[in-house]
């Protein structure tokens, strides 16, 4: 029985964008992440520095455990830097306090994390409208903006289904919609289609860049697939201390220094 996950985007009659607003620039400097438990002090980022354009789409690939989801999650808002600014469009993010930066978090940055996170008890329309209703945006306004952005995943006939209800596919199209449901100026993702089989993830792959182009968002993706690192303008590779090394575009899958990448299964070689 066909689980949904290869359908087409439909294209709804459609709300007008959320707005015209372009992506985040971002500008990180010197920012460092120190860890400190029973008193021994774990070092994880040292001074890293990271710029990007608005609207750019930038793939971080590096060994685990190398600082990537850590960074990401203090991009995000997530955690806390020991030290080190970030200026999202010349906001100082390590300037706001925790209230400020929540309200900051929902309206700016949207996040696509390799479990769906989705909250069980709700239907797919309903996970995708929360951050608009946390937002205070209205009812009927925060149902139209999720029907509509689930419509462009190809979900217009899921809308009631609770998470339980879809394939792992659908259930990770939901937090995309969710993700980019109020258009955000930075779309941040971990390793988004490492839970799904490899046809999947590689739909999940083209539908994240185009609605990311769609909106216009800068995005950042920590990832261990080399296929979505390919689809990516530009690649940097994270090396100990969190320092970030631009890659050339052909290094995926034809140089030594990319081994830590997974390897295709075997019997997807024919397909790479």
């Amino acid at each position: 029985m066909p689980s949904g996950d290869q359908r087409a985007p439909e294209s709804p009659n459609r709300e007008a964008p959320v707005s015209g607003r372009s992506g985040a620039h971002v500008v990180v400097r010197n920012l460092s992440k120190v860890y400190e438990h029973g008193g021994i002090k774990l070092s994880v980022l040292t001074e890293v520095d990271l710029d990007l354009d608005a609207g750019e789409m930038v793939a971080v690939v590096g060994a685990s455990g190398v600082g990537k989801s850590t960074l990401l999650q203090i991009l995000g808002t997530l955690d806390l830097p020991t030290s080190g600014t970030i200026h999202f469009n010349d906001e100082d993010l390590t300037r706001m306090n925790s209230s400020r930066l929540a309200q900051f978090r929902n309206a700016s940055i949207g996040f696509v994390f390799q479990f769906h996170h989705l909250l069980p008890e709700f239907s797919a329309l309903e996970n995708v409208m929360m951050p608009a209703l946390i937002q205070n945006i209205s009812v009927n306004k925060a149902r139209v903006r999720a029907r509509d952005i689930l419509g462009r995943v190809g979900l217009s006939h899921r809308l009631t289904h609770r998470p339980s209800e879809l394939s792992g596919g659908e259930q990770q199209r939901v937090a995309l919609a969710r993700a980019l449901v109020l258009a955000p100026r930075l779309v941040l993702g971990d390793e988004p289609t490492g839970n799904l089989d490899r046809a999947t993830g590689e739909a999940i792959h083209e539908l994240f860049l185009e609605l990311n182009r769609e909106h216009g968002s800068t995005l950042l993706v920590v990832t261990h697939n080399p296929e979505l690192a390919n689809l990516m303008p530009r690649r940097l590779r994270m090396v100990d201390g969190g320092r970030l090394v631009e890659e050339n575009g052909d290094a995926y899958g034809s140089k030594p220094a990319v081994t830590d990448l997974e390897p295709a299964p075997p019997n997807d070689e024919a397909a790479s």
